[in-house]
């Protein structure tokens, strides 16, 4: 092998990319004693050359390669001290993955404890020594990509009170979708085939926001058991795309990075062009590096005691406040920018509108591992012109001490509120528990300006608040409503793994029932959640496949099941009854939402009388009376009325819940700003299509159930295309 001499780079340009007459690389190892690049055939099977890079006083090793080419394979070879004790992991046998990969070559992959010990930096036999084999043939490698184009910027967004999200997993969406050809289920192509557009809009869903599809490393002990990560939550090039996606559902290779940049970018570029603001689930909190005695395949042999956190006083041993075994430290300025740049490159390259952040706290805390409000994180973000007009949504809890920061991230953030979705399970599902109370479930209904409106000094309207019921992360709306136990023993953790506290309720019978009183209870649960979830104040995300009634047969932690379990049912055979109708269901919620300027609006409720004199909201029991506190907190009488009536709305709205298991009467009030009442929803119904009365001074509620009236004649009408005539601006239906 040659030993060439590379002319110097900019040690201000990370990873590699094409310039004026060759490639320029640039890597970040501030302890690093000397940095090779390694070049390679377009497979990455032999190593070609082994280039000596310049070093910086920023850390950032550099070269440029005269002649080089857009395609070419590469990766990292590290020299320094291997102390592990003190955080130091050098060896220069490892070959690495570049940070700023934007398209990965090869795959993490072992089928035995042998082949997986390739990856590891350690001597296996002796784990105080680095490895002495070179790992180059099965390593992680980069390919440098030409100038991606810059993507359009994006559509009109929809109204903060009319945003519908869906969660969506690529593969799991389309693989068993009968619509698509074999070549695009579970792909980025099928993600964006017409047959799915047509039924998300259908649902009235604005907002796709796709489970992670940055490139990842299966955890060892999966693969050991022939499982892999289907979710996707550990990231190894969180700048190039996961590959597996490329292909149809049954790829096993992950080989197809080369076209799965391409793939991405089109199916994204269709959504967009289809009206649909896309949102990528992104992992900024840990690696697939995974703990000390997983893989080196990048961050750990380059910097590993400045990417990862470590313990006080302790180097060689990391901090996991993710449960995965690890912990970037973005208190590290050169880590921030890594994500930030990582960002802006998905943005960029790809046209997405915007993240949803795994595990959100972690990426504020400071060295001393405090949360703020006003992390470096934060400031990077509203200081950067194209970041600071993304739509950005945190999970806020990871691990960490006070792990719990749900309403303390910044104006203009959302967030996932898993208080509305446990009062929502509590009401509907779990009489007698402490949040099945009235005054849990108008505090949701709200908005929830407990948590969202607390801080005068930093308002922030209740579309920050990310409503749901269900999420990947649990059990799907079926399940919910079938098993009060968790049944995870095929993910290979003897049923340890996943929430033990479901808030669920099988309706007398664990698991799928032929008994149709039993079917047609879960069916109006499921019709009274989803109901729920939607006339609430703030942002609405639904899981898809729940309007399919999807079961995962009770599997509440899903993660490593990447086959028929988690893969989407789109037929009708062995269903429940009434399923069927789910999806019409869901749309007259969509379709009553965006008419109904009472139920989308972003303002506060302040149960004050406006300059009409009628309050903008007043709850009621179900004979019309106001609630004394003893009504509020009763886990018995549950049933309420909300009459809203928001400035500016010339009509009211009136929202009735019956929890019980027996139809319950209702006094219908005067309409205080005139008109008379029209049935527009009874969730009793399969479809949500109401039996219309005549006038009438009460009505009965079925059991479990919701109905909405309105003063006004609102027009119920479909999602249209953005693209082609108003972008989501929606009617106040007056």
């Amino acid at each position: 092998m040659r030993s060439l001499e590379l002319q110097p780079g900019d040690p201000l340009s990370l990873g590699g990319c094409v310039v004026p007459g060759g490639l320029r690389f640039g890597v970040w190892a501030p302890e690093a004693e000397q940095v090779w690049l390694c070049l390679f055939d377009d497979e990455g099977q032999l190593e070609t050359e082994r280039l000596a890079l310049l070093p910086s006083p920023l850390g950032v090793w550099h070269g440029t390669l005269p002649g080089g080419r857009a395609g070419q394979v590469y990766g990292y070879r590290a020299a320094g001290r291997w102390a592990p004790t003190e955080g130091l992991r050098f060896n220069p046998q490892r070959l690495l993955l570049d940070p700023y990969a934007r398209e990965m070559v090869g795959s993490y992959r072992g089928r035995t404890e042998a082949e997986l010990a390739a990856y590891l930096d350690f001597d296996p036999t002796d784990p105080s020594r680095p490895h002495p084999e070179d790992n180059a043939a099965v390593a992680l490698k980069a390919r440098v990509l030409p100038e991606l184009a810059a993507q359009p910027v994006a559509l009109k967004p929809p109204l903060a009170g009319q945003r519908v999200i869906a969660e969506v997993h690529v593969r799991g969406a389309s693989a068993l979708h009968p619509g698509l050809q074999a070549g695009q289920r579970g792909s980025y192509a099928g993600l964006a085939h017409p047959a799915l557009i047509a039924h998300w809009r259908r649902l009235g869903v604005t907002t796709l926001q796709l489970m992670p599809v940055q490139a990842r490393a299966d955890e060892a002990r999966l693969q050991l058991l022939g499982l892999r990560n289907h979710w996707g939550y550990t990231p190894i090039a969180l700048l190039a795309p996961e590959a597996r996606y490329a292909g149809p559902a049954g790829l096993e290779t992950a080989d197809s990075g080369h076209t799965a940049g391409p793939a991405l970018r089109e199916a994204i570029a269709k959504l967009r062009s289809e009206g649909f603001e896309v949102l990528l689930d992104v992992v900024f909190n840990h690696t697939g590096e995974t703990d000390l005695q997983g893989p080196s395949l990048a961050f750990k042999g380059l910097a590993n005691r400045h990417w990862y956190r470590t313990e006080p006083g302790n180097p060689g041993c990391y901090q996991n406040w993710t449960g995965c075994g690890n912990t970037l430290n973005l208190a590290e300025p050169m880590v921030l920018r890594w994500v930030v740049d990582a960002l802006r490159h998905w943005v960029q390259a790809y046209g997405v509108d915007g993240f949803r952040y795994d595990l959100a706290p972690i990426l504020a805390r400071d060295d001393a591992g405090r949360f703020s409000g006003g992390a470096a994180l934060f400031a990077a973000l509203q200081a950067d012109p194209l970041l600071r007009r993304s739509l950005h949504i945190a999970e806020p809890w990871d691990l960490a001490p006070n792990s719990y920061q749900l309403g303390g991230f910044p104006p203009g953030w959302l967030e996932w509120n898993d208080q509305a979705r446990d009062s929502l399970r509590a009401y509907w599902l779990q009489p007698g528990h402490e949040r099945c109370t009235r005054a849990a479930l108008a505090t949701r209904l709200a908005g929830s300006s407990d948590r969202f409106a607390a801080d005068p000094r930093r308002p922030r309207p209740p579309s920050a608040s990310v409503n749901f019921v269900t999420s990947h992360d649990g059990f799907t709306l079926r399940d919910l409503v079938s098993y009060e136990q968790r049944h995870n023993e095929a993910n290979g953790e003897h049923n340890r793994d996943g929430h033990g506290d479901n808030l669920s309720w099988n309706a007398g019978t664990e698991g799928d029932s032929d008994d149709p009183a039993v079917q047609h209870t879960r069916a109006r649960l499921q019709r009274a959640l989803l109901a729920t979830l939607l006339l609430s104040r703030g942002t609405p995300m639904l899981l898809m496949g729940d309007e399919l009634g999807h079961t995962q047969h009770g599997n509440n932690n899903a993660y490593c099941q990447d086959n028929a379990l988690s893969w989407l049912d789109w037929g009708d055979a062995g269903k429940p009854a009434e399923t069927e109708a789910l999806p019409a269901f869901i749309a007259r919620l969509t379709a009553l939402r965006r008419a109904d300027a009472a139920l989308h609006s972003d303002q506060w409720l302040s149960g004050l009388p406006g300059a009409d004199g009628v309050a903008d909201v007043s709850w009621a029991t179900p004979a019309g009376e106001p609630l004394d506190e003893a009504g509020w907190h009763d886990r018995r009488e549950r049933g309420l009325s909300v009459l809203l009536a928001p400035p500016g709305v010339v009509h009211c709205t009136l929202l009735l819940f019956n929890p019980a298991a027996e139809t319950q009467r209702f006094a219908l009030p005067v309409p205080p700003r005139g008109g008379a009442w029209r049935s527009l929803l009874d969730s009793a119904t399969a479809t949500g299509e109401p039996v219309k009365p005549e006038e009438a001074e009460s009505c009965e509620l079925p059991p479990r159930s919701v109905q909405v009236w309105c003063s006004a004649a609102l027009a119920l009408t479909p999602l249209v295309n953005p693209a082609a005539q108003a972008a989501f601006d929606g009617s106040n239906g007056d």
